[in-house]
């Protein structure tokens, strides 16, 4: 069995609205990444799509799961038997109506977390966004479904209240550019069937250090399993 979180950092090539790779430089980076995982040629590499829109490859025993945000692409993948993973990355900035969007789709204790000493957080806000992001890509719902992921905070606590019927284990990387600009990501990472944290993989120089915020595991109910 084999999981990683594979990323590539590309700070000189031009973005679309100010902080995503445009879409021709995200299939290339995607394929490449995924090329040197399955150690196979880049053009042998035909990614496909769910009704739902989850990327996959025609490799039995493979899963993998793709996010873009700013200069940096981030790629979970995992080679083991009933498998399956999710990921989330993104470029923390001041997000307009972050505020709004965090009333509508975290729960109470999620937008209690948000605010310390009374200001809204931003950092806290992307923390939550992209680990219920992660968790909806692994089971291939669509962001519509967010309001309806349960709770990542209870009494200011990571933890992930849900019944599950096989492990789940969360990874919440905190991914900070200290050379000459201020870039500053959060990642979230899931894999269902181990608790397993991924190996992180570079594959581009890497001006950013790479930390890990939280991990959450979620071990299956008896109930379920009997």
């Amino acid at each position: 069995m084999s999981y990683y979180l594979g990323f590539t950092y590309l700070p000189n090539i031009e973005t679309t609205k100010k902080r995503n790779l445009n879409t021709k430089k995200k299939q290339e980076i995607n394929k490449y990444i995924l090329s040197k995982f399955c150690d196979k040629p880049i053009e042998e590499i035909d990614i496909r799509t769910e009704a739902g829109g989850r990327p996959f490859i025609n490799e039995k025993d493979i899963d993998f799961n793709i996010s873009n945000s700013g200069h940096l692409t981030a790629i979970t993948f995992v080679n083991g038997a009933k498998l399956r993973t999710g990921c989330d990355i993104e470029r923390i900035y001041p997000r307009p109506g972050a505020a709004e969007i965090a009333n509508d789709f975290f729960s109470g204790s999620e937008i209690k977390y948000l605010y310390t000493s009374g200001k809204f957080n931003e950092k806290k806000f992307y923390e939550i966004w992209t680990l219920k992001e992660c968790f909806i890509k692994l089971r291939g719902f669509s962001v519509f479904d967010m309001a309806n992921v349960p709770s990542f905070i209870i009494d200011d606590e990571f933890v992930f209240d849900i019944t599950v019927s096989l492990p789940l284990c969360f990874g919440l990387f905190e991914l900070i550019n200290n050379a000459k600009t201020s870039e500053h990501y959060m990642v979230a990472t899931v894999i269902e069937g181990i608790q397993q944290q991924p190996i992180i993989k570079w594959f581009s120089q890497y001006p950013l250090d790479c930390k890990i915020r939280a991990e959450i595991n979620v071990r299956p109910d008896p109930s379920v399993l009997s």
